[in-house]
């Protein structure tokens, strides 16, 4: 974009009576609250002017976002007993269904959970059996009531025994069709299969064959990736115009998505504020990939303009520019929306028609002061 006016290259000379001409136009300016100035005096001053570009979509200028997997999303599957693996049956990246075999184990820990499962249930069927013998006897009066009440005891304990041991085979990743072939043939195997408890995608593999394991070990990492978080750095002093709920676009992918978390705390580093979107991923999105986000934060019937970041003028929290005038210049509040090092998103009462100030905004500021403006 050219400028309308141009830094001057006058003579030294010039240059030292710069001062009077200040003096000039700060009385000129007293009357109208206004900076009046000449081309000559801009000119002088080194003032250089542009047009406002209308920011693209209504969005803030692209920030660095970084896709994750949402936590919810992330599941860890553990060893169910101590042992060695012996074989993987997929590999990262891998697509998996629920119940399909992911590595499978040999574990002496295993085959003793077994072993415990098939006495517990020959000791659940001797007290059955002497539980019906005494309370024959003791429908004969052969017997008193406290040893049959003994018997119902032992009973009852040994069929929580077997509950318990067949939970415990469930944990470690038997079937309930699995432990009912073990309680009828009795045949006690060395290696478990290890499956996939849900339908996912394989995210990382933390061992390998031949590997020995603790209980609860660490085995696959699987995820679901759709959708995906999207989890973008903002500066602090843009934050006020991002809300939750706000549209979100990723550079080069079509499906939007929206903010679903801003951050109530400030990075004391970085200066800058987490923002979470959730982004829908049909395929073309990855986990750990940086991508470029654009976030919207215009309500409709507004504009938003993008200006050099020369142009804008900071005076507390409040942001204006220089806006050209027929006479000189005038400052225009405006609501700072994004911010990076070249360029700054603006909303306020300004069009693309409007000369903004991009240069000589230190003069433009010192006659300010002069005024007590």
């Amino acid at each position: 974009m050219t400028g309308r006016f141009v830094r001057s290259t006058a003579a030294p000379l010039a240059r030292a009576l710069l001062a009077l001409a200040l003096s000039a136009i700060v009385g000129a300016a007293a009357a109208d609250e206004e900076l009046k100035l000449t081309p000559e005096q801009a000119q002088n001053l080194g003032v250089r002017v542009t047009h406002p570009i209308s920011s693209r979509l209504d969005k803030t200028l692209p920030y660095p976002a970084q896709l994750v997997i949402p936590t919810p999303q992330l599941w860890v599957v553990s060893a169910p007993v101590s042992g060695m693996i012996t074989n993987l049956a997929v590999a990262r990246g891998d697509r998996v269904a629920v119940g399909q075999p992911l590595l499978t184990m040999e574990s002496p820990s295993f085959v003793s959970l077994q072993r415990d499962y098939l006495h517990a249930l020959a000791q659940e069927v001797l007290a059955v059996q002497q539980l019906k013998r005494n309370a024959d006897l003791y429908d004969g009066k052969a017997i008193p009531q406290r040893v049959l009440e003994s018997s119902q005891a032992e009973a009852r304990q040994a069929s929580i025994v077997v509950a318990e041991r067949r939970q415990m085979l469930h944990l470690s990743g038997l079937s309930d069709e699995a432990i009912s072939r073990l309680s009828n043939e009795a045949a006690i195997s060395t290696t478990l299969t290890v499956t996939a408890p849900r339908a996912a995608s394989v995210v990382e593999i933390t061992v390998s064959p031949g590997q020995r394991l603790e209980q609860a070990a660490s085995l696959v990492k699987l995820a679901r990736l759709s959708p995906l978080w999207a989890e973008i750095a903002i500066p602090a002093t843009s934050i006020g115009a991002i809300k939750t709920g706000a549209r979100v676009d990723i550079d080069g992918y079509a499906t939007p998505g929206q903010v679903i978390l801003v951050s109530e705390t400030t990075d004391a580093a970085t200066q800058t504020i987490l923002v979470r979107a959730e982004i829908p991923n049909n395929g073309e999105l990855h986990p750990g990939q940086m991508a470029a986000a654009r976030i919207g934060f215009i309500s409709a019937g507004e504009s938003a303009w993008e200006i050099p970041y020369s142009g804008l003028v900071r005076r507390g929290d409040q942001a204006s520019v220089f806006v050209a005038t027929q006479g000189g210049f005038r400052l225009v509040a405006v609501t700072l929306l994004a911010e990076d090092q070249d360029h700054v998103v603006i909303s306020g009462p300004i069009t693309d028609k409007d000369d903004i100030a991009t240069g000589g905004i230190s003069a433009l500021r010192g006659i300010l002061a002069r005024l007590g403006q």
